[in-house]
C-alpha cells in the first residue's frame, strides 16, 4: 500500500513539475533553508529593536512619574491658602479637606488630580459636596449646616476613609468675624447715655444736702 502511494507521488511530481523526485525534494529543502535563515534574521532584528523601544518607553514613563514626596505638615492654614494645593502645580502636594481637617491625597492623583473624576474637590474643604455626593460649585464648602441624618452619616464614612488611607497634614484656620463699626458706635452711645443716669443720684443727693440745712433752720425759727 505504501509502495503504491509512493509511486503515485513520484508520478505526480514528474507530471506537474517536470522534475525528478530527487531534484524536487532537493529544491524544496533549499527553499526551506532559505526561509529559515531569513525568518531568523528578521525575528531577531524585531526582538532587538522591540526591546530597545520597550526600554525607552519604560524609561520615559519613569521620568514622567515622579516619586511621591513625604507628606509635609502645614499646621493651620486658611481656605485661600489651601487652593494652591489643587494639583495644578505638580511640585506641590495634592491636598483636600473634610470637616476642617486637611489630608494629603497625592497618592490618589488619578482621582483628585487634574483630569480626575474628583478633581474639583482638590484644594478645598468639600465636606458638603461629599455628604450630598454633589458636584455643584455651591456645595464645595465646609459648611455642613442643614444636612440630614443620612447625609451626615455619609460624610462620617468619608471622614473614616480619609483618616485610614491618607495622612493628615493640617487644619483649616477659622476666620475671625470682625466687629462692625456700627456696633462699636452703638455700644459707645449706650455708654454715653448710661453715664448721666449714673451721675444722676449724686446730683440729687447734692441738692438734698443743700436743701436739708435750710429746712432745719426754718424749723428752728
Amino acid at each position: 500500500m505504501a509502495l503504491q502511494l509512493w509511486e503515485t507521488v513520484k508520478e505526480a511530481i514528474t507530471a506537474y513539475t517536470g522534475l525528478s523526485p530527487a531534484t524536487f525534494f532537493t529544491v524544496l529543502a533549499l527553499l526551506w533553508a532559505v526561509y529559515y535563515v531569513l525568518s531568523g534574521v528578521f525575528v531577531s532584528r524585531d526582538a532587538i529593536f522591540g526591546s530597545a523601544s520597550d526600554m525607552h518607553h519604560v524609561q520615559r514613563s519613569s521620568e514622567q512619574i515622579e516619586p511621591l514626596q513625604p507628606p509635609v505638615q502645614l499646621g493651620e492654614i486658611t481656605e485661600e491658602d489651601l487652593k494652591q494645593y489643587d494639583g495644578a502645580d505638580s511640585k506641590k502636594p495634592l491636598l483636600m479637606a473634610i470637616k476642617g481637617q486637611i489630608y494629603d491625597v497625592s497618592q490618589s492623583r488619578m482621582f483628585y488630580g487634574p483630569g480626575g473624576p474628583y478633581a474639583l474637590f482638590a484644594g478645598k474643604d468639600a465636606s458638603r459636596a461629599l455628604a450630598k455626593m454633589s458636584f455643584e460649585d455651591k456645595d464645595l464648602t465646609g459648611d455642613t449646616s442643614g444636612l440630614g441624618p443620612f447625609e451626615l452619616e455619609a460624610l462620617q464614612d468619608w471622614e473614616y476613609k480619609f483618616m485610614s488611607k491618607y495622612v493628615k497634614v493640617g487644619s483649616i484656620k477659622k476666620e475671625e468675624v470682625p466687629v462692625a463699626d456700627g456696633e462699636s458706635a452703638a455700644e459707645k452711645n449706650e455708654g454715653d447715655v448710661a453715664k448721666p443716669v449714673e451721675d444722676g443720684p449724686s446730683e440729687s443727693a447734692a441738692v438734698q444736702s443743700e436743701e436739708t440745712p435750710s429746712g432745719v433752720d426754718a424749723a428752728k425759727e
